[in-house]
C-alpha cells in the first residue's frame, strides 16, 4: 500500500513524533537524552528552525517545530542520522534505531499550537510520572531560560507582561484536554473487529461496552490494562468501550 503524503503546514509549524523501531528504547540514560538535545540545538542553528516544545520519553520523542531554511523532513533526517550514529557507536550496535518514518501533523493556528504544546508537556503522565517536574520536556523552560526554545513567541501569546504571561502559561498547561493531538499510537494497527476481540480476551470475556457499568477503581484498572495492548490507540479504545478519551487518559 503506498504511503499517504505528509500533510503540508501552511504556517510551517508541526507537531512531530518519532518512535523507536519496534518500540525500542531510544534513551538508556540521561547522557543519551542530553546528547539528543545537543543535536537538536545544533540543527536548530544550522537549519534555522524554531523549537517551540519537546518531550523525550523512553521510546519516543515529541517535538513542536517551526521550519526555517530547510523543510521538516531534512531537519529530522539530519537529527536522526547524527543521534543514531552516536548511539550505535556508544552501545556497539548497528542498524536503524528510529521507525523509518516520523509522524507529523500541521499546526495552523495559535490556539492549536498551545493545545499541542500542552499535550506534549503532559505526555509523561501516561507512565504515571509527574509531568510538571519531568526534566526532559520544555515545560519548565518557559518559566526560565532555555536556549533551545523560542520562549518569547509562545509566551507572547499570553500577553506582553512577562510575569503575567508565565502565570497564564502555567494555568493553561494545567488544564485538562480531551483532545489527543498526535498520539504515539494514533495510526490504527488493528481493525475495530480485531481490536474488539483483543479487548474481550483482555477482559476475560467481558464486553468492552460493559466497562461503563463497573465501579471507578475496577474500571480504571481494566483501562490501564487495555492501554498496554499493542496496536490500540486511546481513540479506538474510547470508541469500542463508549468511555471518553479524557477518562481513559486520567485512568
Amino acid at each position: 500500500m503506498p504511503r499517504r503524503a505528509r500533510e503540508k503546514s501552511e504556517s510551517g509549524t508541526y507537531h512531530v513524533i518519532w518512535r523507536g523501531i519496534n518500540r525500542q528504547i531510544l534513551f538508556e540514560n540521561d547522557e543519551d537524552r542530553a546528547k539528543y538535545l545537543d543535536y537538536l540545538q545544533l540543527y536548530r542553528e544550522k537549519c534555522g528552525c524554531r523549537v517551540l516544545g519537546y518531550c523525550l520519553m523512553d521510546n519516543h520523542v515529541h517535538l513542536l517545530l517551526a521550519e526555517g531554511e530547510e523543510e521538516l523532513s531534512q531537519v529530522m533526517k539530519r537529527l536522526g542520522v547524527s543521534y543514531v550514529h552516536w548511539y550505535n557507536r556508544k552501545y556497539g550496535r548497528c542498524g536503524p534505531l528510529f521507525q523509518d518514518r516520523f509522524r507529523s501533523e500541521a499546526v495552523e493556528d495559535e490556539r492549536y499550537l498551545l493545545t499541542a504544546l500542552r499535550y506534549i508537556h503532559q505526555n509523561p503522565r501516561s507512565l504515571g510520572i509527574s509531568w510538571e517536574t519531568y526534566p526532559w520536556s520544555s515545560y519548565r523552560g518557559y518559566m526560565g531560560q532555555d536556549s533551545l526554545l523560542e520562549n518569547d513567541f509562545v509566551l507572547g501569546l499570553f500577553g506582553r507582561d512577562r510575569s503575567k504571561a508565565i502565570a497564564e502559561y502555567q494555568r493553561f498547561m494545567q488544564e485538562e484536554s480531551a483532545k489527543a493531538c498526535l498520539d504515539a499510537e494514533m495510526e490504527l494497527l488493528l481493525s475495530d473487529q480485531e481490536a474488539n476481540q483483543m479487548l474481550q480476551e483482555q477482559l476475560h470475556g467481558l464486553l468492552p461496552i460493559e466497562l461503563q457499568h463497573l465501579g471507578k477503581e475496577e474500571r480504571d484498572v481494566a483501562l490501564r490494562g487495555l492501554k498496554q495492548l499493542e496496536g490500540l490507540s486511546t481513540r479506538q479504545i474510547a470508541r469500542l468501550t463508549g468511555i471518553s478519551q479524557s477518562v481513559i487518559v486520567r485512568a
